[in-house]
């Protein structure tokens, strides 16, 4: 019988539960329940190590000595600008459309304007990695102004990846958080968190496109077009219009019992590779618990318990982190559509590193299907007029 046919294959729907490859970037370990990132606990990195120490490792393998991490530095940081033309571009387009395809259409003319951008090497995907890294953040930013009515603030030499992004958004006045040193590392935190997990929708996306031996632009490109949609990196912006629809802590446990009751998906919880809830949780519950100290957010936080609660009680389903990601930006003061745009920043470093990695060891992704259509027919034999 054909390899093929619908009767004699089994068909894992979203390759649920199918392994395709090797890689060395990350893992969920089931005895600890932790993610890591070659090898260091995620909760590791983000108590000690900066996001610039994680984007180091998933591309080197190690974390930086000092004399590394310097280096690194002062490179990202020379790349940070962006050409007036890049500023036109997005100024071009509509202030209606979703910040994703501002991101989408700046890394294509990004990489239209790179005359390397072909090369597929490990040094050459980490250059470019690096390059995207350093000016993503310079345009996430300003699209977010430019929809305020504000204008361009040029990306700073002198501060972190976090605190430059909070800077480049919000200035540096009074109540801005990059002025605030928990509110910077806190959103630090949250880069740290979202940089990496292994072959989920969006790197399985950009592996796949860098399978055919496409240049790493078109795969970032693919993989910012998986993010985009609500059941991956758009969940973070659906989280926080859920909280915006409960609006009261009061209303939440009745709120979340309504929609379990009803069968309807609730977006932050529950994820498939996590058996006993994600080892993300906490960290950034903690950024969550310390970002509503800093401004007023107690309401936040009171309704995040509730909703958890009475999702734990009724299904059994725990938060993932999109749950606490959402209220953190949200009280920082960034625009809900830019939330997975900054999942973008954080996330190139790991898409970069797997986009490496396929190169390395290549081979076409291309799976079978199960056939369940009309058997062979002849053109001749179908009904007349």
């Amino acid at each position: 019988m054909n390899a093929t046919d619908s009767t004699a294959t089994e068909v894992r729907k979203g390759l649920n539960g199918v392994i395709v490859d090797y890689t060395a970037v990350s893992k969920v370990v089931p005895e600890t329940n932790s993610l890591t990132y070659r090898g260091y606990p995620v909760q590791e990195l983000v108590e000690h190590c900066t996001f610039e120490d994680v984007a180091y490792l998933l591309w080197n393998g190690e974390l930086p000595t000092p004399e590394q991490k310097e280096e690194f530095e002062r490179t990202e940081r020379s790349l940070r600008g962006i050409p007036q033309a890049l500023v036109d571009l997005v100024d071009g387009l509509p202030q209606d459309c979703h910040p994703m395809d501002v991101c989408r259409t700046a890394v294509s003319w990004i990489g239209a304007h790179d005359a390397q951008a072909g090369d597929r090497s490990v040094d050459g995907v980490r250059r470019i990695g690096l390059n995207l890294l350093a000016k993503l953040p310079t345009v996430v930013a300003y699209d977010m102004r430019r929809r305020r009515g504000l204008g361009f603030i040029a990306p700073s030499p002198d501060r972190s990846i976090a605190e430059n992004y909070l800077y480049m958004a919000f200035g540096d006045g009074e109540g801005s958080p990059a002025t605030r040193p928990d509110d910077v590392e806190a959103f630090d935190q949250s880069l740290t968190l979202y940089a990496e997990h292994s072959f989920n929708a969006s790197t399985f996306t950009g592996r796949v496109i860098a399978s055919t031996t496409s240049d790493t632009y078109s795969a970032v490109t693919g993989a910012i077009g998986a993010l985009k949609g609500p059941l991956h990196g758009g969940a973070n912006e659906a989280v926080m219009h859920n909280f915006l629809e409960v609006g009261d802590p009061d209303r939440a446990e009745a709120w979340v019992l309504d929609k379990a009751d009803r069968k309807e998906k609730i977006m932050g919880f529950g994820h498939r590779v996590y058996k006993r809830g994600d080892s993300r949780v906490p960290s950034m519950e903690a950024a969550m618990r310390r970002t509503a100290a800093n401004h007023d957010g107690a309401k936040w936080v009171e309704m995040y318990e509730k909703m958890q609660d009475a999702m734990e009680k009724r299904t059994g389903i725990l938060p993932n982190l999109d749950f606490p990601a959402g209220p953190t930006y949200y009280m920082l003061g960034i625009d809900i559509p830019f939330f997975t745009p900054i999942f973008v920043i954080a996330r190139v470093v790991g898409w970069t590193a797997h986009i490496a990695e396929q190169n390395a060891d290549n081979a076409l992704i291309r799976p079978l299907s199960a056939y369940n259509g009309e058997p062979q027919r002849s053109v001749n034999d179908r009904p007349a007029a």
